[in-house]
């Protein structure tokens, strides 16, 4: 039998694993972001709309790799930290994954 995409483990910044399939009758919108790319100012618009959006089932999924220039150089530490301060992200960030390659996650 076929993994369907919402059965596809991840894991969150702090630790708890997590699927798709928890997010289930809200509007998922996932996106591969980097702290050290000419799209990381991304990160306030996704908040913003993840903020206007969220009571309305709205839940933004960030996915950092460091697969595309070694944009993402940092730990799960780091880039938590970095998210919080610098754009105050509040939706959820899972660890870092890869998204090309032999050892690219299972979601991409």
């Amino acid at each position: 039998m076929e993994t369907q995409i919402v059965d596809i483990p991840f894991r969150l910044m702090d630790g708890r694993e997590a699927r798709l399939a928890d997010y289930a009758g809200k509007v998922v919108l996932v996106v591969n972001v980097a702290s050290q790319c000419g799209l990381t100012p991304q990160y306030e618009g996704l908040q913003r709309l993840f903020a206007s959006r969220r009571n309305a089932g709205l839940v933004v999924l960030g996915f950092p790799a460091n697969d595309f220039g070694a944009q993402e150089p940092g730990n799960n530490e780091s880039i938590a930290e970095f998210c919080e301060t610098k754009y105050g992200v509040d939706f959820p960030l899972a660890q870092k994954i890869a998204v090309t390659g032999p050892g690219r996650h299972p979601l991409y």
